[in-house]
């Protein structure tokens, strides 16, 4: 078993990453969980293939288990919905000692710890990803949140897991184009912060994509050891944290403005960070190679480079509506080399319209 610490003081926890843990999960987290009650958010695809291998990890534990599906689907992340699952926590008689799972991707993992901040002024919560891109990313680090229609994660709250069990064996049931969509998110860490994992990532991009077990376990680690610091340095996105938006910026755009239906989140944020390694070239920030192996390698991964069915007026505009704009100025993280990064609010309309036209 590979383990990653999130050192958050009194708030720090464990990542766990394994085959077969979802059957170890009950035996794991009963040494967690201070009280008697567990609440289960899942959706039904998830429940169907998981639901009882997680339940039936708690036998034998003085642990009530209680499980409910919400709907599966980013448009479905909104506050009707959580307020749907508050309901049920009334219903059910969740206390503040009671603790809820998050089974499933990232919606699930996102709404999930939204509900656990909230409800109560705050319960326990752990996250269970079964998608790659929950388990390198939204998982970790305690970004919580709802959609609203003018924009991706508008209404949150910085709330961390109390674990994180990574269990490899659930990315067997998923299709290739949400693998894809967590490769996405792996090959980022390689641009923010890694160059090294960014070579190995071009030699080995096959190997991960297939879920050869040395190249996914290595990749996933690499993945959330990254995460894991930068989340430690910087918690609440003052400064460094920021790095982890390289190619969100417009990739939230294209999400909201194709009403989440379009694009998988991995498949936009490919698409934004094509654009992100363009305007560091013509920022000057980067080279004409570092530029195009970021787009080489998102191309042999599979994965989409460009736009063509949305104004480029509109993106713009959308990205005004981004968490990330400061002082009327919307700041993009964008390539120093590939291994490092910085934020620029610097970038004229015109040089954004330009990057996407092209």
């Amino acid at each position: 078993m590979e383990v990653v610490n999130v050192g958050l003081k009194e708030r720090s926890y464990s990542i766990y990453i394994d085959r077969g843990l979802l059957t170890e999960a009950g035996k794991r987290l009963s040494n967690i969980i201070a009280g008697k009650k567990i609440a289960i958010i899942t959706n039904p695809t998830v429940n169907k293939i998981y639901g009882s291998i997680l339940k039936n990890s708690f036998k034998g534990a003085d642990i009530k288990i209680h499980l409910t599906e919400i709907p599966d689907g980013e448009k479905y992340k909104t506050l009707e919905t959580a307020v749907k699952i508050y309901d049920w926590l009334t219903d059910i008689k969740i206390e503040r000692q009671s603790s809820l799972i998050a089974l499933g991707g990232g919606v699930i993992g996102d709404i999930t710890g939204f509900v656990a901040a909230t409800y109560l002024r705050g319960v326990p919560y752990m996250q269970i990803p079964t998608t790659l891109l929950a388990q390198v990313d939204s998982s970790i680090g305690g970004k919580t949140a709802v959609n609203h229609p003018k924009g991706k994660n508008l209404i949150g709250a910085f709330y961390q897991p109390r674990v994180v069990f990574i269990d490899i064996d659930t990315l067997k049931t998923l299709p290739k184009e949400e693998i894809l969509c967590g490769v996405a998110e792996i090959i980022k860490y390689g641009i923010i912060r890694d160059g090294d994992f960014f070579e190995y990532l071009e030699g080995n991009i096959k190997k991960l994509i297939n879920l050869e077990e040395k190249a996914l376990i290595y990749s996933i680690k690499k993945a959330c050891e990254i995460k894991a610091d930068v989340v430690s340095r910087d918690e609440r996105e003052t400064g460094l944290r920021a790095a982890l938006n390289f190619g969100h910026t417009i990739g939230h755009a294209i999400e909201s403005l194709t009403d989440y239906k379009k694009y998988r989140h991995g498949e936009a944020i490919a698409i934004g960070m094509v654009y992100a390694a363009r305007l560091s070239l013509e920022k000057g920030l980067c080279s004409k190679d570092d530029c195009d192996r970021v787009i080489n390698l998102i191309k042999n991964a599979g994965l989409p480079t460009a736009i063509s069915d949305l104004d480029t007026d509109t993106i713009v505009e959308s990205l005004y509506l981004d968490k990330k704009v400061k002082g009327e100025k919307i700041r993009f993280v964008l390539m120093n080399g590939i291994g490092a990064v910085g934020i620029y609010s610097d970038i004229s309309h015109e040089l954004i319209k330009q990057t996407i036209l092209n």
